[in-house]
């Protein structure tokens, strides 16, 4: 699935309202010629009664899609910053969880690629070392931690993220 780039999804947006701005007044302007070439006003009222609903409720609509984009645009922003901070947290829990177990770098590397979903083999080729190597630093990272695999590692660190459960010596 595709996603619109972020600056391009709000031109496009405006773009549409523009269009529809100029319609408004398209339908004004003909509302207005209308009235000032018809001069027996029984026979056209009805239509242009229509046309003044139909051209009141464009513009209404526009007023309202304005409002609705502005506060979605908003909320956009108030999510993205909500996420930057969460993020920022969740590596901070995680770090400290590191710091407590007393994991050397290598073992916070495995560890950090551990958390991220990674298996054996790919820890191995990004770190450029051998999967025996990794398994060695991965039975470290258990035994410090406490756990005794990687599900009871993630569980872990999830439990303390919703604080069930503090840092783990």
């Amino acid at each position: 699935m595709t996603q619109a780039s972020p600056s391009r999804a709000p031109q496009g947006l405006i773009l549409l309202v523009v269009i529809q701005v100029l319609c408004a007044g398209f339908f004004a302007a003909d509302i207005i010629a209308d009235f000032s070439e018809t001069a027996d006003m029984t026979t056209t009222r009805w239509h242009l009664y229509i046309e003044g609903i139909a051209t009141l409720s464009l513009v209404a609509a526009i007023l309202f899609e304005i409002r609705f984009v502005q506060a979605l645009l908003r909320r956009k922003a108030h999510l993205e910053h909500s996420v930057s901070v969460a993020t920022s947290a969740l590596h901070d829990v995680i770090e400290a969880h590191f710091d407590t177990w007393g994991l050397t770098p290598s073992e916070r590397d495995v560890a950090t690629f551990l958390v991220k979903g990674m298996g054996i083999a790919e820890i191995a080729a990004l770190r450029g070392s051998a999967e025996g190597t990794v398994k060695s630093h991965l039975n470290a990272i258990y035994r410090k931690s406490g756990t005794h695999n990687r599900g009871e590692l993630l569980s872990l660190l999830i439990d303390s993220l919703m604080g069930r459960e503090s840092v783990r010596a």
